[in-house]
């Protein structure tokens, strides 16, 4: 699967999961698509991490514009980082850490799981 493809599947998917589910079913789910998706390991990897940040960069600006950015500000006091900002970039950077390890680690399976046939002709008979 190309890269533009996979990056707005996982968007949409952890966009539509995370609103019922908590972030551990939203990885088990983008692992899942690592492992029905056959794409190359590099695809993989930046599409399921750049599709989790996109998607928890949306939620976080969503959240921060609807409460007027004081929540965003709390927890950041709360984990002694200076501003919302800074709070909103770390959980940017902590999804799609989460986001690419999980669709990394789905590929990886399907891979490892494929069998490779060795019944077949491969080649010319000499």
């Amino acid at each position: 699967m190309k890269f533009p493809s996979y990056f707005l599947l996982v968007v949409l998917l952890v966009a539509l999961v995370s609103f019922w589910q908590p972030y551990w079913v939203v990885m088990i789910v983008i692992f899942a698509f690592g492992i029905l998706i056959p794409s190359r390991k590099a695809t993989s990897f930046w599409g399921g991490g750049l599709g989790m940040a996109v998607a928890w960069l949306g939620q976080g600006v969503f959240i921060s514009i609807t409460t007027g950015g004081k929540l965003a500000d709390k927890i950041a006091d709360i984990f002694g980082v200076s501003s919302g900002l800074w709070m909103l970039m770390l959980t940017v950077l902590l999804g799609f850490l989460l986001g690419s390890f999980s669709a990394l680690s789905g590929n990886l399976l399907r891979k490892i799981l494929k069998r490779e046939r060795k019944d077949i002709y491969r080649g010319p008979l000499l």
